[in-house]
């Protein structure tokens, strides 16, 4: 976006964070969150707000709210009313700034359509699944061209009592919209995917007071492989390839997931046999910023910035958590574990995307053990880590495997497995020369 086209939202950012930051900076960070992070101008405003101490759910809240029905839902309102029953409801533990919290998700409806949603602050709220609710002073985001609703700090829950609300009933068809698994987005349903159990496994979970058997594993085909989930019993096996129709998609911090409900069908076909390479799969951060996460990518890029909390950290020895001030956020003060690691932002020529490499992998890119900055740390101090390893890596091209993730802030990249890639600085000067002149 151009500097005028900016200026509204950065008038409105510094109504919300007064001197907290001045304008010149405050431009600067804009910049960052939409052309380094490439998040939409509501996601780099959000973060902007939350990183300098104001109130995101509070920041664009003017007026009274808007009611609306589901259908009429944009995607931009940033304080509406809904009256709406829950369709489906979870409580998730998730990390934020490596802090836990617990947030709900689920699916809202009425008679216009269904929504999914998410209740930030959600405090001693219980939601019941079939219950009709007011949602109160909610802020509505797209992704992947879905309209979600979340409720902050501002929000509100409040039961409808005396409403009654009837959906209308969820069309199946037999033939579900047939899809590749490397084409699978967030948010899609009723698909139908064919391709080969990968691996499968089972797991005990306790689900609002009631044990109950999870199966879960990888599937893949000749595009792509995804995780999946199913609460029945459909007898899956390593290695048989399936056709599965009906299946609907959910995602977990931006990687999608394949989740067998109960109008699922599941049938064995005959062996899939070109199945992509479960090892390899490369991506551009462009690419990764349109599906919006995945399992075991690979990406290659220029570190182009090294970021505090790179260099020793101390986990908890209980839970390997990454402590903060002394402190684990669940068993509070204990003795911490040593440990080293590097968190980057990588630039591959088509966007910018932030990776965590555990110790292992910062050992071989930097060439400093967690024994030598051990006691680099003990003479000069631990910043002084910090410092050295990023002389080690900064404008070093790598290549990284791992899983991505995607937030407010964009995508992520948890790192498995890292080198460092040798650059051919004559053949690269020689695509350079070759690309201007063929522009003259």
């Amino acid at each position: 976006m151009e500097m005028e086209e900016l200026t509204p939202h950065i008038e409105e950012l510094q109504r919300v964070l007064g001197d907290k930051i001045d304008e010149e900076q405050l431009a600067s960070e804009l910049n960052k969150y939409l052309n380094e992070y490439h998040v939409n101008i509501d996601a780099a405003k959000r973060g902007i707000i939350r990183k300098y101490g104001g109130n995101d759910t509070a920041t664009f809240v003017t007026g009274n709210s808007l009611v609306k029905k589901v259908s009429e839902l944009t995607g931009s309102e940033q304080n509406v009313d809904i009256t709406a029953k829950v369709v489906f409801v979870d409580t998730k533990d998730i990390t934020v700034k490596g802090l836990p919290k617990q947030i709900i998700s689920g699916i809202l409806g009425d008679e216009t359509g269904t929504v999914s949603f998410t209740v930030w602050e959600p405090g001693a709220l219980v939601l019941a699944k079939g219950s009709v609710y007011h949602f109160r002073n909610c802020y509505c985001k797209t992704w992947n061209d879905k309209v979600q609703v979340n409720l902050g700090n501002r929000g509100r829950v409040e039961p409808a009592d005396g409403v009654k609300m009837e959906l209308p009933e969820r069309q199946i068809s037999a033939a579900s919209s047939e899809v590749k698994i490397g084409k699978i987005k967030e948010g899609m349903g009723n698909v139908t995917v064919t391709g080969k159990i990968i691996s499968v496994e089972t797991k005990e979970i306790t689900a609002r007071g009631e044990q109950k058997t999870m199966f879960s594993g990888v599937i893949a085909d000749d595009t792509g492989k995804i995780q999946f989930s199913a609460w029945n019993d459909y007898g899956l096996k390593e290695g048989e390839s399936l056709c599965i129709k009906n299946a609907y998609i959910r995602g977990w911090k931006g990687i999608p997931q394949l989740n067998l409900g109960d109008r699922c069908e599941v049938s064995r076909v005959d062996e899939v046999a070109d199945v992509i390479d479960t090892s390899v799969n490369q991506k551009t951060v462009d690419e990764i910023s349109r599906i919006g996460g995945g399992l075991d990518i690979t990406l290659e890029g220029l570190v182009v910035d090294v970021r505090q909390g790179s260099g020793i950290i101390r986990r908890c020895p209980q839970c390997n958590r990454s402590m903060l001030n002394g402190a684990c956020t669940t068993h509070g003060a204990v003795e911490g574990v040593m440990d080293l690691r590097l968190k980057v932002v990588l630039d591959d020529g088509t966007g910018a995307i932030s990776a965590i490499i555990n110790k292992n992998d910062t050992e071989k890119l930097t060439g400093v053990t967690l024994q030598a900055a051990r006691g680099l740390a003990a003479v000069k101090g631990e910043a002084v880590v910090g410092r050295e390893i990023t002389s080690k890596i900064l404008m070093k091209r790598i290549k990284v495997t791992g899983n991505v993730m995607s937030d407010d802030y964009g995508p992520s990249i948890i790192v498995k497995s890292a080198d460092c890639v040798a650059i051919d600085l004559e053949a690269e000067a020689n695509k350079l020369l070759d690309e201007v002149e063929a522009a003259i």
